[in-house]
């Protein structure tokens, strides 16, 4: 399994990153859409319901300046195939994009988080590593699920 940043090095308006897994699309999906799992790799979520323009919350520990709050609306889902939903808080407001595609060893996920500002070039750094350091949890989650 790999994770790849294919974010390109002058792009400042999105992240995007492949990771190449040996699970099959329906795995990988219930990583993306379980509750319970999803506090296992990402970030504990209450009110999830996975119906186009539901909206939910990430809870994190708060920092100074933050809640800890991420509050998201479900933008697209397309049921093992893709989940969009809005990502904001106090000083981002961006969309986050997970494609499955089967591949003959499991599952090519895409993420993409995009719309960045030019200006929150330190909001993208920190995206950028939070988005690297939960792939890595993603990845080792899935490999002990059944």
């Amino acid at each position: 399994m790999t994770l790849t940043d294919k974010t390109a090095q002058s792009q400042t308006e999105s992240l995007s990153f492949e990771f190449d897994l040996r699970h099959p699309p329906e795995k990988v999906w219930r990583a993306l859409t379980d509750p319970v799992l999803l506090a296992e790799w990402l970030l504990p979520v209450v009110g999830l319901k996975l119906d186009p323009g539901a909206a939910f919350t990430f809870k994190t520990q708060p920092y100074p300046g933050w809640d800890g709050t991420v509050n998201c609306r479900l933008v697209e889902i397309e049921a093992h195939r893709k989940l969009s939903y809005t990502w904001s808080v106090p000083f981002l407001d961006t969309v986050v994009t997970f494609t499955l595609t089967p591949t003959a060893s499991g599952t090519r996920l895409s993420l993409v988080q995009s719309g960045f500002k030019p200006d929150q070039k330190r909001e993208f750094g920190g995206a950028r590593y939070g988005w690297n350091m939960m792939g890595g949890k993603l990845v080792d989650l899935l490999a002990k699920l059944p």
